[in-house]
């Protein structure tokens, strides 16, 4: 059985195939989903319209995404939205940083959709 999401998710990563399949997961689970291939970018579109959950990769040019975490997070617009880290990074030491950082969830590649889809499930439901 497939778990269905309703809200809008902003997915920040700079891989087109890993963006690509985040949002396939997501929309087929009932998102909408806004997307953003830089932590700059995100930053952006985060303070328009904040979305109800963001999901960022970690290792991104420029800005990563424990410093996009960090920005959002001191942010009164974008402190509330629960932030979902999906990266290759899986080592202890990097979920209790991104945790540190502000991160909600911490998800490591590779994952499943359900995987996905659970992490987005249970940071929403903690904000609503």
């Amino acid at each position: 059985m497939q778990a269905t999401l309703a809200g809008t998710v902003l997915v920040v990563e700079d891989t087109p195939s890993e963006m690509e399949l985040m949002v396939h997961y997501l929309r087929d689970s009932g998102c909408t989903v806004i997307c953003a291939v830089t932590a700059q970018e995100a930053l952006d579109k985060a303070a328009q319209h904040p979305p109800d959950v963001i999901v960022t990769d970690v290792v991104m040019p420029g800005m990563s995404g424990f410093e996009l975490c960090r920005s959002l997070k001191k942010q009164p617009a974008t402190a509330h939205v629960p932030i979902v880290l999906c990266t290759s990074k899986n080592q202890d030491i990097d979920r209790l940083w991104g945790m540190r950082q502000g991160a909600d969830a911490y998800l490591t590649k590779p994952y499943t959709r359900d995987q996905l889809v659970q992490s987005v499930m249970a940071v929403m439901r903690v904000n609503r």
